[in-house]
């Protein structure tokens, strides 16, 4: 990620140490750095997808991967699971897939003449969801639920997911014949979008020697547990956030919907996920407070996805990711004493 300059690891938070007063925020930045790091050696190259990536999974969020086929997608998923031990399905979406599929189905015991629930393939830690969008809408609705609400109701009986829990979903921008695009209510669930690009030559080069006769992935060793990573979760949802950067955060929000480039603003969905990824981010950071810089470092990654320029921008080519860029420009930074006390510097 670009643009961080807060403080460091050994700044001082309300406590007056490097705690901050959270107990547990040192724990998690240590853990963030060796899941990254164990990532890395899968995914080359590329150690700010993985940073994200992980931000999403310790802010209980879920993240949506759209990309050509073959820069590794599904391969940051399964990296991910393994690095923290965690269970891992794969669901390819395809025209004639069924919600059941997805969410499971009863089925009629003769034996016992009672029906039993057979889950579905979104009952896993990490579920990849290839193509999401080759879906039919009907299919891709039932994910509404599990997404938001970490549950699956099914014939009137509801089943809770396992967390940790998040769905990494992946669409294709090239192949739009016989898709279905994914509707605003849907985007919105997806704390993150991002797009991982093509590899540099030299980690290309260093893939090709890497994978001879074996998978990278075969040889992922465990860095955690998903008994570890739901306690980060809870370290990082006690994270400060003071009112003044919850206003900012908002006014961000406000902007967009005021914007004469966008005909749909953002959701108060979006600020409440702006916040809680804010709060992963300055936790992995080692501090137990957010600053404004955390809230503006994650609004480009956390806001564009979620906006629909108006027919004038869209002509004029104007990108979502630029509007958000010039409400960053455009919407006052709250002041040094806005984050601990200690305060917001930026390059």
């Amino acid at each position: 990620m670009s643009d961080v300059t807060t403080q460091g690891r050994g700044s001082t938070g309300p406590r007056g140490d490097g705690s901050g007063g959270v107990d547990g925020v040192d724990e998690v930045r240590l853990v963030a750095e060796r899941v990254q790091a164990n990532v890395a050696t899968v995914i080359e190259g590329k150690p700010e997808i993985a940073r994200t990536a992980l931000v999403v999974l310790l802010s209980g969020g879920h993240l949506l991967i759209e990309d050509v086929p073959g820069v590794g997608k599904t391969m940051l998923s399964k990296a991910l699971a393994r690095s923290i031990d965690c269970s891992v399905r794969r669901i390819q979406f395809t025209p004639d897939l069924l919600p059941s599929d997805v969410t499971g189905v009863s089925v009629f015991n003769q034996d016992t003449r009672l029906f039993e629930f057979r889950p579905g393939g979104i009952f896993a830690n990490i579920v990849v969801g290839d193509e999401i969008n080759r879906a039919s809408p009907k299919t891709q609705s039932a994910m509404l639920e599990c997404m938001e609400e970490a549950q699956v109701t099914v014939d009137g009986s509801t089943y809770g997911l396992e967390s940790p829990f998040m769905v990494i979903a992946t669409q294709n921008p090239i192949e739009m014949e016989g898709t279905y695009s994914l509707p605003e209510a849907q985007r919105d669930r997806f704390m993150v979008r991002l797009s991982m690009g093509y590899p540099v030559e030299s980690a290309e080069i260093a893939m090709l020697s890497a994978r001879e006769g074996t998978s990278p992935i075969d040889e992922l060793e465990p860095v955690t547990d998903a008994a570890e990573v739901r306690k980060l979760i809870e370290v990082t949802g006690r994270v400060h956030v003071s009112p003044a950067v919850q206003q900012y955060a908002v006014a961000l929000a406000t902007a967009t919907r005021r914007s004469p480039d966008l005909r749909l603003g953002a959701s108060p969905r979006s600020t409440l996920q702006l916040v809680r990824a804010a709060r992963t981010w300055a936790a992995m950071q080692g501090r137990s407070y957010v600053l404004p810089d955390d809230v503006r470092e994650l609004a480009t990654q956390v806001l564009p996805h979620r906006l629909l320029l108006t027919m004038e921008s869209t002509m004029a080519g104007r990108k979502a990711l630029q509007v958000v860029e010039q409400i960053l420009a455009q919407v006052p930074v709250p002041g040094p004493a806005s984050g601990s006390g200690a305060g917001s510097r930026r390059a």
